[in-house]
């Protein structure tokens, strides 16, 4: 586990493709069950340990996931993600090369919690919601392009289905689409930044990801 941040209210890691933010039907141990054991440890904890999920990011995804120390700092991270004072933006490497290099992409989607995938919809479908994101090329390769991403809206695997109906997969994400995966079984999206006004303190924290390899060769 790689702690990017952390004081007595939060906590921030750089989660790796693969790890799970919170339990889930696999039984897998999730980074809040890790983050808990690193702070017991650490601090010479008796009893529980309070480590509170504020947001997820999906399994194959990586990068930054804030997590709360405290009971106070988890309301207040909450409420905020809700107004949509927790800004996030997000690196991907996508198939092909975009026709536009900067533009907003609006499509409605569906989620189907079964097949744990989400889809494009029309306008007024049962449980269709108004999805839209921003992204502005950064570099291009051969037969990749590393996009800049930032959501206006928080959908279920919303970068990726939008990203896949423009006809531009990410990288490995063979549920959407990408012809071939990663050899780590993840998808190259990264959860790069992270701006907020801290819950207590009220400091401005600004955070970055560290770059693999595979986005740093696009720089």
């Amino acid at each position: 586990m790689e702690v990017i941040y952390e004081d007595n209210h939060i906590i921030v890691v750089n989660k790796a493709p693969g790890e799970i933010v919170q339990g889930d039907k696999t039984g897998d141990t999730p980074l809040s069950e890790i983050i808990k054991a690193y702070l017991k440890e650490k601090y010479n904890k008796p009893g529980n340990v309070f480590c509170g999920v504020v947001h997820r990011i999906d399994r194959p995804v990586g990068g930054l996931v804030i997590f709360a120390k405290t009971s106070k700092a988890l309301t207040r991270l909450n409420d905020m993600l809700r107004k949509g004072e927790i800004h996030k933006t997000y690196w991907a490497l996508v198939e092909g090369h975009p026709e536009k290099d900067v533009d907003t992409l609006r499509n409605f989607l569906v989620s189907d919690g079964r097949m744990n995938k989400t889809f494009i919809a029309n306008e007024g479908d049962n449980d269709a919601k108004e999805s839209v994101l921003k992204y502005k090329t950064i570099a291009k390769g051969d037969r990749y392009t590393l996009l800049e991403i930032n959501l206006l809206t928080g959908r279920k695997h919303q970068i990726r289905a939008q990203l896949s109906a423009l006809g531009h997969s990410i990288k490995g994400d063979l549920k959407y689409g990408a012809r071939r995966s990663n050899p780590d079984g993840g998808i190259s999206l990264l959860a790069r930044k992270i701006e907020f006004t801290h819950p207590v303190s009220k400091e401005q924290i600004s955070l970055e990801a560290p770059l693999s390899p595979e986005f740093q060769k696009f720089l």
